[in-house]
């Protein structure tokens, strides 16, 4: 990603981890106190009582109860002598989601709030923020400057911005100055995380919340949202729109909120999420018993409507190509499954016949839990997803008729920062039409059918087919330019 991004932010009703950034871009030190008030102390014990109260989970992705991670932390430490670390991941490789990215931008000291919480109630001497960004990089360090002395046992670190950076062995061994990818080992960070220490490892909304659960107590805590799923939630709406909501608001209303509707579909939970139909992303509330009914996982929090003028076929593909694109590289469903399944789901939406159809449940099946972390797994999934929700515009491509829409990219992906372009000769262009035929996504005509634009630039995942054109242009009036 370029990390250029900057989200827009609202709330439905009053809110807390958003609180003051109504009338403050950002809220410094003294800002940051006015608004939420002094941090009271809490014992691990305590601690662990007030994560159990309000069943706080991780926000970014798995949704694992905390106070088991913090329990898993203390036992492990036993037998360190104490000693233990406490890791933030604030990277944000998935580009439809910039919720942490606007915490860290916006409200910095809420999130770091959180994380000295824990490491005092752990006796913690590390503490490590991952990010990837390097705005989010230059407001955390003001951060930690304006705490003085106190923000002296904060690190941050700069780590490459991947998809895969924030899985938590790969987080841990870009932190220790490694490469930031899985190592492929099944070990808890609670067990042997940063410096082999038991290692409390959790997302930055999450220590957020913690930081404002400490300040209202579990009673004040559980006065928004659910009885089960008391607090509330970040989204992030559309790739662009942070949005702040009490845990079993309507999806509908989010979306209407934010000016966009359910379309032809709606992904929840981003790229390793699910996909809704129109009659369930109307229906559904923002809560994991409603998302689970409508076989959808919250996630990470993103939100994708999918237009109605855009090919969902197409967008399916081009996010696929990206996720295998994105792949640690270190085992074989990423190194080829995924690169295969990219393959397939493309030969498929090019009109590839039933053929095309039976190869992406193959693929599917020979990268499902044979991977090196969950990146094959999730992958499969979307795709899968994608099958169940659109089969007929899915079949209809793979048939040859299609939809006849343009692919809009309404499923965000980071911009390429040094395309190549499609260039046009035009003393040689005898508008055949050939190029708009391989490329759609590419070019367009103009009202005589000549190519409306000379120079056109060129994702990485269409130069196979620009390359083809510039063979097959009848009149060689086509060249790659880098």
């Amino acid at each position: 990603m370029t990390g250029v991004a900057h989200p827009a932010l609202g709330c439905v009703g009053q809110p807390r981890l958003l609180a003051g950034l109504d009338v403050a871009e950002r809220l410094d030190r003294a800002g940051h106190l006015a608004v939420h008030g002094p941090l009271p102390s809490y014992d691990p014990d305590a601690l662990v009582e007030l994560a159990e109260a309000i069943d706080l989970r991780g926000r970014g992705g798995a949704g694992f109860p905390f106070a088991r991670k913090l329990r898993a932390v203390m036992r492990s430490a036993r037998g360190r002598d104490g000693r233990t670390a406490v890791v933030v991941n604030g990277s944000e490789g998935e580009p439809s989601c910039l919720k942490d990215t606007a915490m860290l931008l916006h409200a910095p000291h809420l999130v770091l709030d959180g994380a000295l919480l824990a490491a005092a109630a752990l006796g913690a001497e590390d503490v490590v923020v991952g990010v990837t960004r390097e705005d989010v990089e230059g407001s955390l360090r003001a951060a930690v400057a304006e705490r003085g002395p106190a923000g002296s046992r904060v690190r941050v670190v700069r780590l490459p911005e991947r998809f895969v950076t924030g899985e938590g062995t790969a987080l841990v061994r870009g932190l220790e100055g490694g490469p930031a990818l899985p190592s492929g080992q099944k070990v808890r960070t609670s067990e042997r995380g940063l410096g082999g220490l038991p290692t409390l490892l959790s997302n930055t909304e999450t220590y957020a919340q913690l930081a404002v659960a400490a300040r209202l107590g579990a009673p004040g805590y559980r006065m928004a949202g659910l009885p089960t799923e008391p607090g509330t939630i970040l989204l992030t709406v559309g790739g662009s729109t942070v949005v702040e909501v009490p845990a079993g608001t309507s999806l509908a209303y989010v979306l209407d909120l934010c000016g966009a509707g359910p379309g032809q579909g709606v992904l929840v939970g981003g790229y390793h999420g699910r996909w809704l139909g129109p009659a369930a992303a109307r229906s559904v509330l923002l809560s994991r018993q409603s998302l689970a009914s409508a076989d959808a996982v919250l996630g990470a929090g993103a939100v994708l409507p999918l237009p109605e003028d855009t090919c969902p076929a197409g967008e399916i593909a081009r996010v696929t190509r990206w996720m295998a694109e994105e792949s640690a590289g270190q085992c074989g469903p990423c190194v080829r499954g995924l690169p295969s399944l990219a393959g397939v789901v493309e030969d498929l939406v090019g009109g590839g016949g039933r053929a095309a159809l039976e190869a992406v449940e193959a693929r599917m099946r020979s990268v499902r839990r044979r991977g090196a972390c969950s990146h094959p797994d999730g992958t499969a999934s979307f795709v899968a997803s994608a099958l169940a929700v659109f089969p007929e515009e899915l079949r209809d491509h793979a048939l040859g008729s299609g939809c006849g829409r343009r692919v809009l990219g309404a499923l965000p992906l980071p911009a390429d920062d040094n395309p190549e372009r499609l260039v046009v000769d035009w003393t040689l262009c005898k508008g055949h039409g050939l190029c708009v035929d391989l490329l759609p996504d590419i070019v367009r005509l103009d009202a005589d059918g000549y190519p409306a634009e000379a120079v056109m630039p060129v994702p990485g995942r269409l130069r196979p087919k620009a390359l083809r054109a510039v063979r097959r242009c009848p009149a060689l009036a086509l060249r790659i330019q880098e």
